[in-house]
């Protein structure tokens, strides 16, 4: 049977949207944020030829980068101040979250609260200005031989104050990505971060779309595999949505309670997700391996192929192609151990245990306190099992058919695991906010009924 908060989440509609002030600007603050992301992503580094560098495009595509300049929204491929997106703060925040887990000072630190939690995320802003000026350099670096070899120069005055310039300019682009996140999240609707992220991958979904019929169109795409494709991203839609509402419901009974009908024992569900660390393993994982590719990628356009240097990047480039054994190894790896790490993270069996036991719940056949932890720890491990292989699934799946099939653009699992996730995160907060809108409504409407009656 259905909750009385369930009954009145169903029964929200549209009409009491528009009633809901403080969620429309919520909203509305969202969408200018990411219309000013989108437009940050058209203005290009200070002593960067547009013109140039959009003729030498074609030179940086393939590869990784074709990833990274998914998450980026484009930014990448037209180097605008937002080249490196969030992704050197994601990688902060990784080397944070792991510092902490392995280091007694900063765990000690953690769990001093509001305070602790303020100096980490000084630590992880430290990190993030150190991680985007060592690859702003070697994307200076990079863009400075970028087309050398065919008579045309992308940087207008290549030397040093090019690349300090343009170090600069990609630290501020990062870190006003990185303020404008953290508006989104207390002043708009969801993760902000997550949403810059999504916002870049939507923004190239219309150019994929435009490609796939296109090729249909001209006959580089089979019909058979074209429609194979569509179905493909269909089937995979409702999968994403399957697997993140699916979850293991193990049930807790509280002690028995006089009531009117007698004595009756509270039972409860405690609820846990198939997928518990959602999106963020895929992100974890691509953020630290794009990290040094991207430093490998254009520090190769710069080396000679006659050193060992530079033919162990060379060789390091073409073993890190989309689709190739080492990069989906690499990739399925990070993602796998971040579902555990970020598992642990975010659900404690311990304090979990701890709490049931001081609130009299109990789970039927397990003895309270540390039985109950070893229960919660040994499910917790075996869903998140299903989890990681689902992620996995998801994001390597498109990879090897991309290649396998020979598609002629970039169709990749983790863009749509990406979307689809943030997509239903967003929807869950909006009907928060209506729910607790609609809650407020009837609390003043029973207020103003008590006073009458006085």
């Amino acid at each position: 049977m259905a909750s009385a908060a369930d009954q009145m989440a169903q029964s929200i509609s549209l009409a009491k949207f528009a009633k809901a002030t403080d969620l429309k600007k919520r909203l509305w603050f969202t969408i200018g944020a990411l219309i000013v992301f989108r437009l940050l992503s058209y203005v290009p580094l200070p002593g960067v030829d547009p013109t140039a560098l959009g003729l030498l495009s074609q030179k940086t595509t393939g590869g990784v980068l074709d990833f990274f300049n998914t998450f980026s929204g484009g930014s990448l491929s037209r180097m605008s101040l937002i080249a490196l997106g969030v992704m050197p703060y994601i990688t902060a925040s990784i080397v944070v979250q792991l510092a902490t887990s392995l280091s007694p000072q900063l765990a000690a630190i953690k769990k001093e609260g509001e305070s602790g939690r303020k100096k980490l995320n000084q630590y992880t802003r430290y990190g993030t200005v150190l991680l985007t000026a060592i690859q702003g350099y070697f994307i200076a670096v990079g863009l400075e031989t970028l087309g050398a070899s065919q008579g045309i120069q992308a940087v207008i005055e290549p030397g040093m104050t090019f690349r300090i310039a343009a170090v600069i300019s990609l630290i501020g682009g990062t870190m006003f990505l990185m303020w404008l996140g953290e508006q989104i999240t207390s002043r708009g609707i969801g993760n902000g971060v997550s949403l810059i992220i999504m916002a870049g991958i939507v923004a190239h979904l219309p150019t994929t779309l435009v490609n796939l019929l296109e090729g249909g169109r001209t006959g580089s795409i089979d019909p058979v595999r074209l429609i194979g494709i569509v179905v493909a991203v269909v089937v995979l839609v409702l999968f994403i949505c399957f697997m993140e509402r699916a979850q293991r419901r193990i049930l807790i009974q509280y002690p028995k309670r006089a009531t009117q009908r007698g004595m009756q024992a509270d039972r409860s569900h405690l609820p846990l997700k198939i997928n518990t660390a959602g999106v963020i393993p895929p992100i974890f994982a691509s953020s630290l391996l794009l990290m040094p590719l991207t430093i490998s990628q254009f520090a190769g356009q710069r080396v000679a192929g006659e050193s060992r240097w530079g033919d162990f990047i060379i060789s390091l480039n073409q073993y890190l192609q989309h689709g190739s054994p080492v990069y989906m190894l690499l990739y399925g790896a990070g993602i796998i151990f971040f579902s555990f790490f970020y598992t642990a993270v975010v659900f404690n069996p311990e304090e979990t245990a701890d709490n049931l036991k001081r609130y009299g719940g109990f789970i039927p056949g397990i003895r309270p306190g540390k039985n109950t932890e070893t229960y919660l720890d040994y499910v917790l491990t075996r869903i998140t099992v299903i989890g990681a292989a689902y992620l996995t699934i998801i994001c390597l799946l498109p990879e090897y058919l991309v290649s396998a099939l020979q598609i002629p653009f970039y169709l990749g699992g983790t863009s749509l695991l990406i979307v689809v996730n943030v997509t239903m995160d967003t929807v869950t907060q909006i009907q928060s906010h209506l729910l607790a809108h609609q809650y407020g409504d009837l609390i003043k409407k029973a207020k103003l009924k008590g006073g009458r009656l006085r």
